[in-house]
């Protein structure tokens, strides 16, 4: 059975709302056709009015956290919450994705948090990244300051630590322990864009059919930043209805009821608080790495060094959605091939669920991170580096390897041995 063949679930969520897709296909073929000059520019201006909209002086709360803990550490583009338990222990981050919604996705609700899961599997010094919404005066701040102050918050902690990548963030930990290989001891990839040549997805087919200067007019309108709220607005929708709901978080609370509606109101209330990016670094994420693919052709650099993902050579877990809206589980799965670390040390699965499942799905909470969080508790044992990998095609990497194990997710056959 191939990852290849993804099943989208449509424009329910994380595509253009309804209403406003009539005026989408008009400006479309203008974007696809337009230049990086004048023409391309009055079409993005025509696109990033359209996207933010009007003023909106309803700002939401933001979400609550589920799980006691304490703030470790607090910088200008970050907190350090603190889940710890027992000092002694090793220590595990969870790097939350720096993108519209916040870091609160790993610690939604009871029996929807990853936090608690993790914790359950014996994971008793953890951390999560907790990423601040820009304000005007971080609108210059690039992937090299937040990888910075990652690598602040790993100091803090003190390394090295088993680092788990969620969504964007996957892609800034695979960043970082190729940057710093000696401070990661373990590596967990989730739902994370890695090679995205390796498959089409929602968001890399609107970065490579989107002029460079349709992003930049967005920024620009947005004074330096991408406002959150405003974009929301455009690539959400108005509302979130209760059958999404209850399919994203695999909840079994009957419908109506006073648990679902909890429920429903802790979801809709992370997904309308939402976080604005700094321009530079919503540019460069969009140049680098999804219209450049650079980090996973070798041709980004970061604090000042060539990224080389061979020189990540730490034990790997990868956990794709099957159904992912998103992110391609090829996107990925691409990562086993270009890191150093031995074939030994890698594990894959794929989870039947969409991309938010993979964080807030009660099923995948229950049934996949517990090993997950168990093989991150293992020690680790010294492997031999391979040599730097070369690029085969990828689907002949992803292939008939993967079969569902007896609890229904989908299981690489190395995960046999774990």
């Amino acid at each position: 059975m191939t990852v290849g063949n993804i099943k989208p679930w449509g424009c329910q969520m994380y595509e253009p709302a309804g209403r406003q897709s009539p005026y989408l296909a008009f400006l479309w073929p203008a974007f696809a056709a337009a230049s990086a000059g004048e023409m391309a520019a009055l079409a993005a201006r025509q696109f990033a009015n359209f996207a933010i909209g009007p003023p909106d002086h309803k700002a939401p709360s933001e979400p609550k956290w589920t799980t006691p803990h304490a703030i470790a550490l607090e910088l200008k583009t970050v907190r350090l919450r603190d889940f710890t338990t027992d000092q002694n222990s090793a220590a595990a981050l969870v790097c939350a994705p720096l993108a519209l919604h916040g870091a609160a996705l790993a610690d939604l609700a009871p029996g929807h948090s990853l936090v608690a899961a993790l914790r359950g599997a014996g994971l008793r010094r953890l951390f999560v990244t907790d990423w601040r919404s820009a304000t005007a005066e971080m609108r210059f701040l690039g992937i090299d300051d937040y990888l910075a102050d990652l690598n602040v918050l790993v100091d803090q902690i003190g390394g090295p630590v088993d680092l788990i990548g969620l969504c964007q963030g996957g892609w800034m930990a695979l960043l970082y322990a190729a940057r710093f290989p000696a401070k990661v001891r373990k590596l967990v990839l989730t739902g994370a864009p890695i090679d995205i040549e390796a498959a089409s997805s929602a968001l890399s087919a609107l970065a490579e059919t989107s002029p460079l200067a349709m992003f930049r007019e967005l920024v620009r309108l947005g004074d330096g930043c991408v406002p959150g709220r405003k974009v929301l607005k455009f690539w959400g929708l108005e509302s979130v209805d209760a059958d999404n709901v209850r399919q994203l978080l695999q909840t079994a609370e009957p419908a109506g009821s006073a648990s679902f509606a909890r429920l429903e109101a802790l979801f809709q209330e992370w997904y309308f608080w939402t976080l604005d990016l700094p321009g530079r670094y919503f540019l460069e994420v969009v140049e680098k790495l999804y219209k450049g693919n650079q980090l996973a052709t070798g041709a980004l650099t970061a604090l000042g060094q060539p990224v080389n993902l061979a020189a990540v050579t730490a034990p790997i877990f990868l956990l794709a959605a099957r159904d992912d809206e998103l992110v391609a589980p090829p996107q990925l799965f691409a990562a086993e091939r270009l890191v150093g670390t031995s074939p030994c040390n890698i594990r894959k699965a794929l989870a039947p669920c969409r991309h938010l499942g993979l964080f807030m799905g009660k099923t995948i909470l229950d049934e996949v991170w517990p090993s997950i969080g168990r093989w991150i508790g293992e020690p680790t044992l010294g492997a031999p580096r391979k040599a730097p990998p070369r690029r085969p095609n990828v689907a002949n990497n992803l292939g008939a390897r993967v079969r569902p194990n007896r609890r229904g997710a989908l299981w690489s056959a190395r995960n046999q041995s774990s």
